[in-house]
């Protein structure tokens, strides 16, 4: 009996399974955006100054996102399932400790762990997909409600975010986290064992490029409030670079690499990548300026705020379960992505036009819904031209990347686009009323995110070309080798 074989669950099992892997999922990702609508809330009563609030959303994108290659590659050593349950169980301390944060530096201390539960589980999930469903229309629509969750999950935060905050407080943001995993821990039981490859873990290279990734992070953040010739943003640049140096040194040298040349070495997995590093660089930041735009400009509550962003939520669902797929299975990924981004991009011009005195439902709600489809259409097109053809021993890793992707697309692009804005605010001129000033900072950082989506079709053009000698034409995502010629988790 092959392990394929041993590995495969009873048919009548893999909806419970795809719940239960689905339901991590949105878990994980939701966590990225839920604090944002509360930020107000959490900043007052914790006392964490208005210039350092972006560092609880970023700061939880930045462990997630650091640590997800290292992640991906444990789950591939030992055991998929067995990290699955970890992470969980990391992720679950970590909300009890941020639900009872007494300061910003404990919440913010407890968002990296949560980020880093967050690194164990994401990868494990996408690998115990493929794991449990054959390569072919089954997997895609698999994929296609995975991939949903990583944008439905970032709506569904802001949502529940709101309501929380507006009826139990922004302590239940973290709190409510407990339920659900618990309820996804004990839902493990319907999920295949999955498969183990042999090697060691990079631990220098996650490391390194986890110190490089919080250094440009930084860097950005003290650009855009001290200036670019500042010492501090100097040093910590000059950090970054040397860091990413030294963990490309490492992945030459070291056994096992983090990040080995062959995952990348294809380009349509390298477009895949690119495209959903530049989706969260702007998804992430547009959060962030609509909900200030709500709270500080509208006057919005923080549950209206969180109901406002329902046309996000229905786009993304209509994107990414409905039109995404079938785009995927009659064309090619570049020009499925190409077309999801050139939506999401206008949608961003759209919310351009956002003034102090402006009728949400002239600009707000519907840019919001356009948003979301264009980007529930990119989400499953990179999800799937993420994993493709990769080869049995990196399937972790290519299932981590391509969450590294959007978890460090989305701290870079926050870090970056706030700084454009805050930078555009300042340059008002003298005399210009607050709310005046603030929408246009606001509105300076969603160009921002447009020009990302922008670069997101750019490169899904020049990258997710067919090679020599095939047709470009839609493809079926084949099934990774996690499934094909691994040892099976005992």
């Amino acid at each position: 009996m092959t392990s394929r074989t041993r590995t495969r669950p009873a048919r009548e099992k893999t909806g419970l399974a795809l719940l239960v892997i689905a339901a991590a999922q949105l878990l994980i990702v939701m966590d990225g955006t839920i604090v944002t609508v509360g930020l107000p809330v959490i900043g007052s009563g914790l006392g964490i100054a208005p210039a350092d609030l972006d560092w609880v959303l970023t700061s939880y994108a930045l462990a997630f996102g650091g640590m997800l290659l290292a992640g991906g590659r444990a789950g591939d050593l030992f055991g998929r399932r067995r990290l699955f349950r970890a992470g969980l169980v990391v992720f679950l301390l970590a909300s009890l400790l941020g639900g009872v944060a007494q300061d910003g530096a404990t919440l913010i201390a407890a968002r990296v762990l949560q980020g880093v539960g967050g690194a164990v589980i994401a990868p494990a999930a996408l690998s115990l997909l493929a794991d449990t469903f054959p390569a072919g229309p089954r997997r895609n629509k698999a994929l296609g409600v995975y991939g949903a969750m990583g944008g439905l999950g970032s709506v569904v935060g802001l949502l529940l975010g709101g309501a929380l905050t507006e009826y139990l407080g922004w302590r239940w943001i973290m709190f409510i986290n407990v339920p659900i995993a618990l309820a996804v821990l004990v839902g493990t039981l319907a999920l295949v064992p999955g498969t183990r490859e042999r090697g060691g873990i990079d631990l220098p290279g996650a490391v390194t490029v986890t110190l490089a990734l919080g250094s440009l992070v930084y860097a950005i953040n003290r650009a855009g409030s001290d200036g670019p010739t500042d010492g501090l943003t100097l040093a910590f640049g000059a950090i970054a670079l040397v860091l990413g140096i030294a963990f490309a040194a490492i992945q030459r040298r070291v056994r096992a690499p983090m990040l080995p040349a062959g995952v990348l070495a294809d380009r349509g997995r390298l477009g895949a990548n690119l495209v959903m590093l530049l989706m969260g660089a702007g998804q992430l930041a547009t959060f962030y300026f609509l909900t200030l735009y709500m709270q500080s400009i509208k006057d919005y509550s923080p549950m209206v705020t969180g109901l406002a962003y329902l046309p996000f939520a229905i786009g993304i669902g209509i994107g990414s379960g409905a039109i995404g797929p079938q785009l995927q299975a009659r064309t090619s990924p570049r020009v499925v992505l190409a077309g999801g981004m050139g939506v999401a991009a206008a949608a961003m011009v759209w919310f351009s036009m956002l003034t102090p005195d402006q009728n949400a439902l002239a600009v707000l709600l519907p840019a919001q819904l356009v948003a979301g489809i264009g980007l529930g259409i990119g989400f499953v097109a990179a999800t799937i031209g993420g994993v493709r053809d990769v080869a049995p021993e990196d399937a972790g890793i290519a299932s981590g990347l391509i969450n590294t992707s959007q978890q460090v697309g989305g701290a870079l692009g926050l870090a970056a686009l706030a700084s454009v804005a805050v930078n555009a605010t300042a340059g008002r001129p003298a005399g210009t009323p607050l709310p005046e000033a603030l929408t246009h900072g606001y509105t300076a950082g969603l160009l921002g995110a447009a020009a990302f989506y922008l670069a997101a079709v750019l490169t899904a053009v020049l990258l997710m070309r067919p090679r020599p000698g095939r047709r470009d034409r839609p493809t079926a995502a084949p099934e990774p080798a996690a499934a094909q010629a691994a040892v099976p988790e005992r």
